[in-house]
């Protein structure tokens, strides 16, 4: 019986200090709550192939799953705290005040974390060190197990107590947040983006296959895929976003606000982004049409050189209000391609979750080199003198989008009717373009597929390839050559280090 209201006392301390933690962090800031911050260190601490399966076997809900796990540990470690305190209170108290130790030192040590970050971890590790050691006291004198049930009802009401004022301090603090948050996206929707200066060329006609199972040319944004390591979404309004451009090869240091950017010339472009942890036939890739202003004249204006033209600094690096940093080749951002710090995707301003207000968005290249969310920084230097975050851990400095295709219909394992079978999907190689898609059945010969129209070359293209399907079970592969004349290879090789490569391939059941 001690065994159990020990593990109660424990859990009654945990969520005390959870319910404590949010208020505090209601003052602070969000991103500073021990959860978010632990959570932050277990996602930089964490091994890159830990980190490739979790995005393969969970996709866009990782973090919701590392979320729970966290939580899950935590009330593990609460109830081990208080079957330890029921034997020695102060011993229980000092290891539940051990935790908010580490979650403060957790949320400063955060690239992004300030001192006050430490706030929320340290008085929730206080609160649950005090609710521990007084309730594991009465456990111990005989409040609970074999004393009288007047005792034991008031070890519950004290528990019981301590449970509904936490609850109340957590619901404050998560209204506080989610008021300041819905300031934010009352601010956003209210926003209006000046029409662009350059706009978009109109979309050919045919760019859209009516295949059904064929997704859409343009994915929505709700639809979009979303990687990275932000456990709460930044949520901030454009009146104090500001950006710094300097570093090595600058002659005319630049800070901009928001407003500073709406007032340049405004482009508008239909750009095919890709995460470099895409799989073979994943679909961590969307098409956009984007908004913002050119980088390269950024970056002239601050009087930025190229490699190529004597410039000392080959490596751009953008970090953003989380803390995160990517790393560019300069060389690519001033070669004439459409690279952007976008304020608009699809038609509205950013969405908070895809960079709200200002991203970086450079065709050609996978995102973690190239399209930084929540701007607040632009820094030259070189490759050499400095390691991005994801170069850190593993990946490659420099990565061009591979040439990619997908078979989007039929599904895996599909049960189809032995006739005509529309077999399509996309393919991509931003920069390059897409001049050819191939598929073939069962390792026969490659039958050239139609292809949509093009947009650009800097999007994907849908093609589409009519087969005569018989009995039996088929296996359906697909490849792409791109603008240049290059055919994708059918090696197949992981996302690490810098891309995957290989053919798509789908099995399907024919009746």
């Amino acid at each position: 019986m001690r065994r159990r209201r020990g593990a109660v006392c424990g859990l009654v301390a945990g969520f005390a200090a959870l319910g404590v933690a949010e208020l505090a962090s209601a003052v602070v800031r969000p991103q500073s709550g021990p959860v978010t911050a632990v959570g932050g260190a277990v996602i930089d601490a964490t091994p890159t192939v830990v980190k490739e399966w979790a995005i393969r076997a969970f996709g866009t809900s990782d973090k919701l799953v590392l979320q729970l796990g966290i939580l899950t540990l935590l009330a593990v470690f609460a109830a081990a705290a208080g079957l330890l305190a029921v034997r020695r209170p102060p011993a229980g108290a000092l290891v539940a005040a051990a935790f908010g130790l580490f979650g403060a030192v957790a949320a400063v040590g955060r690239p992004e974390g300030r001192p006050a970050d430490a706030v929320p971890s340290a008085v929730a590790g206080l609160t649950a060190a005090a609710v521990l050691y007084l309730l594991a006291v009465r456990v111990r004198a005989g409040y609970t197990g074999t004393g009288s049930a007047p005792d034991r009802r008031r070890f519950v009401q004290l528990a019981a107590g301590t449970v509904v004022l936490s609850g109340l301090a957590g619901l404050v603090g998560r209204q506080v947040n989610a008021s300041g948050a819905a300031e934010a996206e009352a601010a956003r929707a209210a926003l209006k983006l000046p029409p662009p200066a350059s706009p978009a060329r109109p979309v050919p006609a045919g760019v859209q296959l009516e295949v059904p199972g064929l997704g859409p040319f343009f994915t929505p944004n709700r639809d979009f895929y979303r990687v990275d390591t932000a456990l709460v979404v930044p949520k901030s309004t454009v009146d104090g976003w500001s950006l710094r451009i300097h570093g090595e090869g600058v002659t005319r240091p630049l800070t901009l606000r928001y407003e500073d950017l709406l007032r340049r010339e405004l482009v508008e472009r239909d750009i095919t982004l890709a995460c470099v942890s895409n799989e073979v036939g994943g679909t961590l890739v969307g098409n956009a049409r984007w908004l913002g202003v050119r980088l390269a004249d950024l970056l002239r204006e601050a009087g930025v050189r190229p490699p190529s033209q004597g410039g000392p600094a080959d490596q751009l690096v953008a970090r953003s209000v989380d803390g995160m940093t990517l790393g560019t080749p300069v060389e690519t951002v001033l070669d004439g391609r459409d690279a952007l710090l976008a304020v608009g995707m699809n038609g509205e301003p950013l969405p908070f979750a895809h960079g709200f207000p200002v991203r970086m968005v450079v065709p050609g290249l996978y995102g973690y080199v190239s399209a930084c969310k929540w701007l607040r920084e632009l820094r030259l230097t070189t490759f050499d003198a400095y390691d991005a975050y994801w170069v850190q851990r593993s990946w490659a400095a420099r990565a061009p989008v591979k040439t990619q295709s997908r078979i989007d219909t039929p599904r895996p394992y599909a049960s189809l009717r032995a006739g005509r079978v529309a077999v399509a999907g996309v393919a991509w190689a931003q920069h390059r373009g897409i001049a050819k898609v191939e598929v073939r059945v069962d390792g026969g010969p490659w039958q050239e597929a139609r292809l949509a129209a093009a947009d650009s070359a800097d999007t994907w293209r849908q093609w589409v390839w009519e087969w005569t399907a018989t009995g039996g079970r088929h296996e359906l592969a697909v490849r792409a050559t791109d603008g240049e004349g290059r055919t994708q290879t059918g090696r197949r090789t992981g996302t690490l280090p810098d891309g995957a490569t290989g053919w798509h391939t789908v099995t399907v059941n024919v009746r």
